[in-house]
């Protein structure tokens, strides 16, 4: 079993958990999609950019109207550049940047591109700003609201939040720990609470193998587009996954030129 994707100790939220087999698909979870619910707490910047932190600069100056805080919030959507925060699990010389930040020799690791979908404020009520993003992987949401605090020329800090969804999966399938706990008391495992892998990873086209086509897979023969009739998938999209007619994911296979590069094959016996 392995997770797909960490969060901060203090975030909650949407985690997707590949068990057995689905353990093999795990690299699409981590490359996917994410939407967040966040409070940003503005006037307080800390060295950690979240409440965990050390505060290093205030400001009572927060004398500012919805309509400038849509304004600043609404010029972060779209493709844009962020430095990692020097407390982040990312490796510096295969050391994680927090270490060396705890140590009072932080790294900034140079900016990376990442896509804000759309960032939308739903509650203002300040200090405290509290808003909806929906961004790509490798976005730092503490990162997120530091940078806009230093916009509105406040600072600021990420003072809570939750992911709501994850590569399509949203909070609403979600179980708690506890209820896992419950549903194992009573019911004596969690089979019938699991997602299918062919519909969590629903992201990616589909595409249902005939006979001689699971067979090929089965020994691992060379694919091409003479076995996948390509009408059935998105042209556009590299990735294919391959289903029988019960939906259950069989592989996953990867299209160069004319010929389909093996991802993974899933053992269902």
């Amino acid at each position: 079993m392995g997770h797909t994707g960490t969060l901060d100790p203090f975030a909650t939220g949407v985690l997707p958990c590949c068990i057995n087999e689905a353990t093999k698909i795990s690299r699409f979870f981590l490359e996917g999609n994410k939407k967040y619910i966040a409070r940003l707490c503005l006037g307080i910047e800390t060295d950690t950019q979240d409440f965990t932190g050390e505060v290093i600069s205030t400001s009572k100056d927060l004398n500012f109207s919805e309509e400038d805080i849509v304004a600043v919030f609404k010029k972060y959507e779209g493709s844009i550049d962020q430095v990692p925060p020097a407390y982040s699990a990312l490796k510096h010389k295969g050391i994680p940047l927090y270490k060396y930040a705890r140590q009072g020799k932080p790294i900034l690791k140079p900016p990376r591109k990442i896509d804000i979908h759309y960032i939308k404020p739903i509650n203002i009520n300040l200090p405290e700003v509290l808003f909806e993003v929906s961004c790509s992987a490798g976005t730092y949401i503490r990162t997120l609201c530091a940078d806009i605090g230093k916009s509105l020329g406040c600072g600021g800090h990420l003072s809570q939040l939750r992911r709501i969804e994850s590569c399509g999966l949203n909070i609403n399938q979600a179980l708690s720990i506890d209820i896992l706990e419950e549903i194992i008391s009573k019911e004596g495992n969690i089979s019938k609470h699991l997602l299918n892998m062919s519909d969590a990873l629903k992201h990616i086209p589909g595409y249902i193998a005939d006979d001689i086509l699971i067979e090929k897979l089965s020994h691992g023969k060379l694919i091409t587009e003479r076995d996948i009739n390509l009408v059935q998938t998105n042209k556009t999209d590299s990735f294919i996954k391959i289903v029988n007619n019960n939906n259950d994911l069989l592989a996953i296979l990867n299209k160069i030129g004319n010929k389909f590069i093996y991802c993974c094959v899933i053992n269902n016996n």
